[in-house]
């Protein structure tokens, strides 16, 4: 096992492996991808951190996020329009 890696064991109920039709370690590498695009999403990490939690290179990581149905993008439209500067003085995005 490589320095950069900690290994984490716990039980899982035998049908879980069933209900997904997937060895143990394809049930731990799609767990892994779950937990990267769930933390993606609620902007707990960055795409790069969640990249690497899910053992995918940065491309492959935001397929993932398209088969899980979530944005690449981190920020509301109107944040977007905001840091754009479409925004008046009483803080109400224009558009």
């Amino acid at each position: 096992m490589s320095l950069k890696n900690k290994k984490i064991v716990f039980e899982m109920p035998i049908g879980a492996f069933s209900v997904f039709k997937q060895t143990t370690d394809e049930f731990a590498q799609s767990l892994r991808i779950a937990a990267a695009v769930k933390w993606y999403e609620k902007g707990i990490i960055s795409q790069g951190k969640a990249s690497e939690i899910a053992g995918l290179c940065r491309e492959d990581f935001l397929i993932a996020l398209n088969r899980f149905d979530i944005s690449p993008f981190q920020y509301t439209s109107e944040e977007i329009l905001k840091e754009a500067g479409y925004e008046n003085e009483l803080g109400r995005v224009l558009c």
